[in-house]
């Protein structure tokens, strides 16, 4: 049984164009030819495409392929062992990009160069997750909140995030030690304790209303990349994020008079080095 060039591009993926290309190139030639001289290809054929796709996922180029094809007797494997170690240096090349670009995100979003040293002596395990970055950025990088917010961050200096992070971690502890305590999350403790936040994001970021603060507190409880700004995996517990975003609900309600906010906040904010954003409801 043969196939006509259409379909056989359609079965293995690649354009008429690129089995054209094959034929010319002497890498596969239709093993017949139809009375009115198309191109038809067997079961042979079809074969050697297999190999000849496989070899180009790999990134061989085609003389290199046709090299290997030529000879039934050549041993494909030290080719393939030589790809293997180029493919391997290749992801160490792009892992070593990936952490210059998170690095250049890092200053530009915090406004400052720190060494691996300083920032852990800043931030110590409060981190950033990159995709959570690019999200809020999308969703949210028209907004003024998200604009104001990063600006405030950029213009603060070493000292200023010394500050900050020293705060969030006293307000950190205060928050586990009412959750470990049982305080209800609805209890005057803990509602001080949200309130406490919501004057920590003003103080240092934005203006954050009881409406807006509702709505971090949500990103906060469903998102666990928000969440890991405001507490590191190390000192979560099971529930502390629902119990978190219970507490920021009762401390807008006794807000009498709360009005939602107009503007959105990223949860970026609270960390030095995320452009995450709260989620709107």
């Amino acid at each position: 049984m043969s196939y006509t060039v259409g379909q056989v591009a359609a079965v293995a993926g690649v354009t008429v164009r690129t089995l054209h290309h094959y034929d010319k190139a002497g890498l596969l030639a239709p093993g017949e030819r139809s009375p009115a001289g198309y191109r038809r290809y067997g079961d042979i054929d079809l074969a050697r495409l297999q190999q000849i796709l496989f070899y180009r996922e790999l990134g061989f180029p085609l003389d290199e392929i046709a090299e290997i094809l030529a000879d039934p007797q050549a041993n494909a494997l030290d080719h393939l062992r030589a790809r293997q170690r180029q493919l391997t240096q290749e992801i160490g090349r792009l892992r070593r990009l990936t952490e210059e670009a998170e690095r250049a995100i890092e200053v530009q979003q915090t406004g400052v160069v720190m060494t691996p040293e300083e920032r852990f002596e800043v931030f110590g395990e409060i981190t950033f997750d990159l995709s959570y970055a690019v999200d809020a950025q999308r969703k949210w990088g028209d907004s003024t909140g998200h604009r104001e917010a990063m600006a405030r961050a950029g213009a603060h200096s070493k000292e200023d995030w010394r500050l900050l992070m020293a705060e969030a971690a006293a307000w950190r502890r205060d928050l586990l030690s009412a959750f470990d305590d049982g305080e209800p999350a609805d209890g005057e403790r803990a509602m001080d304790i949200a309130e406490a936040h919501r004057l920590h994001l003003t103080r240092w970021f934005v203006p954050c209303p009881p409406g807006m603060h509702r709505r971090i507190a949500d990103d906060i409880t469903t998102d666990p990349r928000a969440f890991a700004l405001f507490v590191p995996p190390s000192q979560q517990r099971p529930g502390l994020a629902a119990y978190l975003g219970r507490s920021v609900d009762a401390n807008a309600a006794r807000h009498l008079g709360a009005v939602p906010a107009t503007t959105s906040l990223s949860t970026s904010a609270a960390a030095p080095n995320d452009s995450s954003q709260s989620r709107k409801r």
